[in-house]
């Protein structure tokens, strides 16, 4: 397996949302890893208001841990707050 994940650290939340989205996709290239597969059902689950819902649903979980490991950007975003 390739190592990719060098850390759940990111500068800001945008790159948290960033790597949240990159491990979601990696999390589908892992469970199908046919590319040909993949791309074969892509139009499918595109279309699919359930599936999308669901995509987007994987995508705030890896959020939501990516923004525990970077204790929610309060250094960075304690000095912007009025």
């Amino acid at each position: 397996m390739e190592k990719w994940i060098k850390s759940l650290k990111t500068a800001t939340p945008q790159e948290g949302y960033e790597l949240a989205i990159k491990l979601a996709q990696k999390g589908i290239a892992y469970t199908q890893p046919s590319e040909r597969v993949r791309k074969k059902l892509r139009p499918k689950y595109s279309r699919n208001a359930d599936n999308l819902i669901a995509a987007s649903q994987v995508i705030a979980i890896h959020y939501q841990t990516v923004a525990a490991a970077n204790n929610y950007w309060r250094v960075s975003t304690r000095n912007s707050r009025p």
